[in-house]
C-alpha cells in the first residue's frame, strides 16, 4: 500500500514547512538557472525566435500537463493507494500521453494555418516528443511527492532544468535560431523522466481489470485537468490573441514581460501547492488547526507577494534592460502594467489549495468557466490597446476575482473572506504605502534617473530595491505595532533549513498490494 507515515501534530508541520523550504531553495536555484539561460539566450536569439516556439508551447504544454495535473493530485489527495491502483493509473496515463503526441504532431498544419506562419507547423511535430515523454514520469513524480520526499522532487527538476539549459545555450551558440529552444524542451522531458524513474525506483506491473476501483481516481483526475485546462486556457488567451493579431515578434516582447510578471508565481504558489494539499489534506477533520495553517499561509503569501509585486513595478525596466539586453525595451514598458498584479496573482493561487485538499476538484472546474468567462473578456477588450492593453486586462481581473474565488473555495468549510481580508490587507496597504514613497524619493535623484547603460540601470534597480525594501518592512511593523509578521516568516525559515532529517523516506511508505489483501 502506498500510504504517507503517519506524523502528529509537529510532525506533519514540520515536515510541511520543511518541504516548502526545499522547494523554495530549490525554485531559487531554478530561477537562477533560468536567469542565466535568458540573459545569455536573449542575446543570441530573436523576438520572433521566442515568439514562434511560443506560438507552438501555449498548446502543447497544455497537452503535456495531461496527468501531471491530474493524476499527481488523484494520487497525493487518496488516504491509501496500492499497487495495482498506482500501475492501471500509470497504463491509462500512459495511453493518454501517447494519443496526444501523435494528435498534437498532426495537428501541426492546422497551427500553421492559424497563425498564418508555415515554421509553426514543423516545430509543432518535434515539440510532440515532448508530451509523451512528461506522461512517462508523472506516477513516479506523484508518489515521490505523496510521500513528501520533496528534496527527490527539486534534486531532479533542478538538473533536468540545468541539462535543459545547456542543450539550448550550446545550440544557440552553433546557429540553430528557434530549434534552440525547441531542443531544450526535449531535454527537459527527457531527463525529468529519466530522473523520476532512477529516483522512485516503482516499476508499474502489467494492466490488472476487476482487482480494484479505479474509477474514484480517474474521475478525480478527469476533474483536475479539465480544471487546469480551463485554467491554462485563461493563462495562455493573451497569448493566442497577441500571436495571431500582432504576429510572433510582438508576441516575443510581450511574453519576456509576462513571464517576469509570473515568476513570483512559477517560483513560489506551484511549487508550494503540492506541499499545502499534502499538508491541508491531512487536516480535514480538524477544522480549526486547518484554518489556522491557511490564514498563516495567506498572510505569509501576501507579505512576499505584495513586496516582490510592488518592487519590480519600480524596477522592472531595467531589470529586463540588464538581463535581456537594450533590444528588449518594449518588454520592459510592457512589464511596467503588469507589476501591481504580481502580489494579488501570488493570493488568487491559492484558491486551488482549498479545492484539492477538501477533494473537491468537482467546485475548482466549476469555478474554472467563471474564472475564464471574466478573465476573457478583460483579455478581448484590452487587446485593442496591444499587448500593453492586454497587461492591464490581466492585473484588473486578478485584483477583481480574488476575494470571490476564495470565498467560493471555502463555502463547503465555512471560510469566509473575513478572515482572508484579516491577514493581507495590512500588507497591501504597505506595499502601496512603500512604493509611492520609494518612487518619489527616487525622483528627487534626476542624475540617477537620466544616467544611460548597464552600470546605471544596475545602480538604479539596487537602490530602488534597497529604498523599497526598508520603507515597506517599516510600514509592516508599523502597521502590525511590532515585529510579529517578520518574527513568524524567521521562524518558517529556521524550520525550512533545519537539518533534522526526520521526513519518511519512500520505501517506508510502499508496499505491495498483496500486502493490504
Amino acid at each position: 500500500m502506498f500510504k504517507p507515515a503517519a506524523t502528529g501534530a509537529g510532525g506533519l508541520r514540520q515536515l510541511a514547512v520543511r518541504g516548502a523550504g526545499v522547494t523554495v531553495l530549490s525554485g531559487g536555484l531554478t530561477l537562477s538557472i533560468q536567469i542565466v539561460a535568458t540573459m545569455v539566450l536573449a542575446r543570441l536569439l530573436t523576438p520572433k525566435d521566442f515568439g514562434l516556439v511560443t506560438m507552438v508551447t501555449t498548446f502543447s504544454l497544455l497537452l503535456m500537463n495531461f496527468g501531471l495535473n491530474g493524476f499527481t493530485e488523484a494520487v497525493v489527495q487518496r488516504e491509501a493507494i496500492d499497487n495495482v491502483l498506482a500501475s492501471n493509473l500509470f497504463w491509462i496515463n500512459l495511453s493518454g500521453g501517447l494519443l496526444l503526441t501523435t494528435g498534437f504532431a498532426v495537428a501541426g498544419s492546422l497551427l500553421a494555418w492559424f497563425y498564418n506562419d508555415a515554421l509553426v507547423a514543423g516545430v509543432a511535430a518535434v515539440m510532440s516528443i515532448t508530451i509523451f515523454l512528461t506522461s512517462a514520469s508523472v506516477l513516479h513524480l506523484a508518489l515521490l511527492k505523496r510521500a513528501m520526499c520533496f528534496p527527490l522532487v527539486s534534486a531532479n527538476d533542478i538538473v533536468a532544468r540545468t541539462v535543459s539549459v545547456v542543450v539550448s545555450i550550446l545550440l544557440g551558440l552553433a546557429g540553430w535560431g528557434y530549434w534552440a529552444l525547441v531542443a531544450g524542451a526535449i531535454a527537459l522531458a527527457a531527463s525529468t523522466c529519466i530522473g523520476a524513474w532512477i529516483l522512485c525506483r516503482w516499476v508499474p506491473h502489467l494492466p490488472r481489470r476487476g482487482v480494484v476501483d479505479i474509477r474514484p481516481s480517474v474521475r478525480f483526475a478527469i476533474s483536475t485537468y479539465a480544471r487546469f485546462s480551463i485554467g491554462y486556457f485563461t493563462n495562455n488567451l493573451d497569448n493566442i490573441l497577441i500571436g495571431w493579431r500582432l504576429g510572433p515578434a510582438a508576441l516575443g516582447f510581450y511574453k519576456k514581460a509576462y513571464d517576469l510578471f509570473v515568476l513570483p508565481t512559477s517560483q513560489l504558489s506551484s511549487p508550494l501547492t503540492i506541499v499545502a494539499v499534502s499538508a491541508l489534506s491531512r487536516l480535514q477533520s480538524d477544522s480549526i488547526r486547518y484554518r489556522r495553517y491557511l490564514i498563516g499561509a495567506l498572510g505569509v503569501m501576501a507579505f512576499v507577494g505584495m513586496g516582490i509585486g510592488a518592487d519590480l513595478t519600480l524596477v522592472g525596466k531595467d531589470l529586463i534592460f540588464v538581463l535581456l539586453g537594450p533590444k528588449w525595451g518594449e518588454s520592459g514598458r510592457i512589464f511596467t502594467f503588469f507589476g501591481p498584479g504580481i502580489g494579488i496573482t501570488l493570493l488568487y493561487g491559492t484558491h486551488q489549495w482549498i479545492h484539492l485538499s477538501i477533494g473537491r476538484a468537482d467546485r475548482w472546474l466549476r469555478w474554472g468557466m467563471v474564472d475564464l468567462a471574466v478573465t476573457a473578456l478583460f483579455l478581448l477588450v484590452g487587446l485593442r490597446w496591444g499587448p500593453v492593453g492586454i497587461a492591464l486586462a490581466w492585473v484588473a481581473s486578478s485584483w477583481i476575482i480574488t476575494l470571490p474565488a476564495l470565498w467560493y473555495a471555502g463555502r463547503p468549510i465555512n471560510f469566509g473572506v473575513s478572515p482572508v481580508l484579516a491577514a493581507v490587507w495590512k500588507y497591501i496597504v504597505a506595499s502601496l504605502i512603500a512604493g509611492c514613497a520609494s518612487a518619489i524619493l527616487i525622483r528627487q535623484m534626476p542624475y540617477l534617473l537620466a544616467a544611460s547603460g548597464s552600470f546605471w540601470a544596475f545602480a538604479r534597480l539596487g537602490v530602488t530595491s534597497v529604498l523599497f525594501g526598508v520603507l515597506y518592512l517599516g510600514v509592516v511593523i508599523l502597521l502590525h505595532r511590532g515585529c510579529a509578521p517578520l518574527s513568524h516568516l524567521a521562524g518558517l525559515l529556521r524550520v525550512m533549513v533545519s537539518r533534522d532529517n526526520s521526513s519518511p523516506a519512500l520505501g517506508t511508505t510502499l508496499t505491495s498490494a498483496e500486502d493490504t489483501i
